[in-house]
């Protein structure tokens, strides 16, 4: 019985004494990290009604140099879809990249959730689906087109954006009650 209290005490002074340094090493390494937080891309939102800013705002340290900053949304929001609608639209030019062919970044808040795409002269890519809350998100695409779905109950709301060498064509529809 003596015998197993000391190789229980053995084995317990040597885990404490393994743990302690691998901690140990593990903080020294994380005190020297800083830890910024994301930065979320303002996108314009239909319900807003405040005039576009004439001054930019004060830069922060955590920003981007100017070449590579994000672009900026555009001053007047695309009014979005009726219930029920069906649209297709080529929107007007809201921000151009620095690199590579030009391209636009617009957002279309549908019933259930927001998308914003990358339009390209012959493309699209899909930056961000957000569905709000309650609602479920699914996700398509192919080599000329992409569609997504906001999902609630027995309603569907979709963006769909097609493309074949011409410039991107976006519809929007909402599906039931």
């Amino acid at each position: 019985m003596r015998s197993g209290l000391v190789q229980l005490g053995a084995w317990t002074a040597a885990t404490g004494a393994a743990v302690a340094l691998s901690w140990l090493g593990v903080h020294a390494v994380l005190v020297d990290t800083v830890f910024e937080q994301p930065v979320a891309v303002q996108l314009p939102s239909v319900a807003s009604t405040r005039p576009a800013e004439t001054t930019p705002p004060a830069a922060s340290p955590y920003d981007p140099p100017p070449s590579a900053a994000a672009p900026s949304p555009s001053p007047t929001p695309d009014p979005g879809p009726t219930p029920g609608a069906t649209t297709a639209s080529r929107p007007t030019a809201a921000a151009r990249k620095s690199s590579g062919p030009p391209s636009t970044v617009h957002s279309y808040p549908v019933l259930g959730g927001r998308v914003a795409l990358d339009q390209r002269p012959t493309e699209a890519r899909l930056v961000s689906a957000v569905p709000e809350p309650g609602w479920s998100m699914q996700v398509w695409h192919g080599e000329q087109w992409l569609r997504v779905d906001f999902s609630k109950d027995d309603r569907v709301s979709s963006v769909s954006v097609s493309w074949n060498g011409t410039e991107p064509v976006v519809q929007t529809y909402v599906i039931g009650n």
